[in-house]
């Protein structure tokens, strides 16, 4: 499994955050960002094996997102090294720090630079599944391997989101 970054439509009537899970597995997703009010944290989406899923609407309001994801039918995670809070159930976080003084987990988030772009789609793909990238070739595309597959993680209970 991979991450891959490729950039949607530049249709303004189509602005958002997407995320695509493009593998045959289904995973929980949380994702990080900073706007005026400073640091947030939300979660969880949980996305079938084939869906996609608009996780903010709208133009976005910066330059850098941060996305952490679990499989949870065949374990691993996309993460990596900015620390945020995360919690078990549905959440919404504002801050970043003291994570666990505050009763949150601290999880790993991967780092998606947009480009300044009004619009956004990751993808989640399978190593041996991976989409040809569709967008125009000034845009990034990159990878990020899953971690520990061979953990399970626990899907957090509550209300797909």
């Amino acid at each position: 499994m991979a991450l891959t970054i490729l950039t949607a439509s530049t249709d303004p009537a189509a602005a958002n955050f997407r995320l695509c899970n493009n593998t045959s597995s289904h995973v929980g997703v949380a994702i990080g960002y900073k706007d005026a009010n400073g640091w947030t944290t939300e979660g969880w989406w949980n996305l079938p094996s084939h869906t996609c899923e608009t996780l903010l609407e709208g133009d976005l309001v910066a330059r850098y997102y941060y996305v952490y994801a679990v499989d949870y039918d065949r374990g691993g995670e996309w993460m990596g090294p900015a620390y945020m809070c995360t919690r078990e159930r549905e959440f919404t976080i504002h801050g970043i720090t003291d994570c666990l003084a505050h009763g949150y987990d601290r999880s790993g988030f991967y780092e998606v630079d947009t480009g300044q772009q009004s619009t956004w789609t990751v993808q989640l793909t399978e190593a041996n599944e991976q989409l040809p990238a569709k967008s125009p070739p000034a845009n990034p595309v990159g990878a990020v391997p899953p971690v520990g597959a061979g953990t399970t993680p626990q899907a957090p209970p509550g209300p797909a989101r």
